[in-house]
C-alpha cells in the first residue's frame, strides 16, 4: 500500500471506533468457515490495537500488525481487518492468505473493488490506494514474506490460487 509509512505522519484517529472486521485467526487469517467466529476475535483485537496504540498481546505480541479498513464491494460499509504486515524500507506489504482456503479472504475482495482503503500503524490512521503486485515484484517481495514468515509458504502450499501480495 502506498505511500511508505513513518510514523507521525498520519492522522491521529478517533478512540473508540470500530467497524467490523473479518479474517486473522492467532497467527494470520482464519478460513472463510470461521468468519463469525474471527469476526468476535477480529473486534478484540481492534479494540486492543487502539486501546494501546497500535501494540497487542496474544499471538500478535511482537507482530507487526495494522488494521486495514476497506469498504464492502456490495454495501459501502466499512470492514476493519487486523492484518499482519511487512513493511522493511517498502510500502506496507499484507498477505491474502486467508490460510491457505481455497478462496481470497473477504477484505481482499473489498479491496481490490475499491482499492482506496485506510490504514492504522501505532496511533497514526491514513488513507492509501491499494495495490495488488504481479509478476517479478511480486515474486521478489514473496521471497521476502516466507523468509520472515514460513508459514505462508505452507498455506500456498495448501492452496490452487495464488496467494496475493498487496502493497
Amino acid at each position: 500500500m502506498n505511500p511508505v509509512y513513518r510514523p507521525g505522519e498520519g492522522k491521529a484517529r478517533s478512540a473508540g471506533r470500530q467497524g467490523p472486521a473479518a479474517v486473522p485467526n492467532g497467527t494470520f487469517e482464519a478460513p472463510s468457515d470461521l468468519a463469525g467466529m474471527a469476526s468476535n476475535y477480529n473486534e478484540r483485537i481492534i479494540e486492543e490495537f487502539r486501546g494501546n496504540a497500535g501494540r497487542v498481546g496474544g499471538s500478535f505480541q511482537g507482530a507487526t500488525l495494522l488494521l486495514l479498513t476497506t469498504k464492502g464491494a456490495r454495501s459501502g460499509q466499512p470492514r476493519t481487518t487486523p492484518l499482519m504486515y511487512m513493511a522493511d524500507g517498502e510500502p506496507f506489504i499484507v498477505v491474502g492468505s486467508a490460510a491457505g482456503a481455497s478462496k481470497h479472504p473477504a477484505w481482499f475482495h473489498n479491496l481490490v473493488a475499491r482499492p482506496q482503503v485506510s490504514v492504522e500503524v501505532g496511533t497514526d490512521e491514513f488513507p492509501v490506494r491499494a495495490e495488488v503486485l504481479e509478476g517479478e515484484e511480486r515474486q521478489r517481495l514473496w521471497d521476502r514474506v516466507i523468509t520472515q514468515a514460513p508459514g505462508f509458504a505452507d498455506y500456498q502450499r495448501n492452496t490452487a490460487r495464488q496467494i496475493p501480495l498487496i502493497a
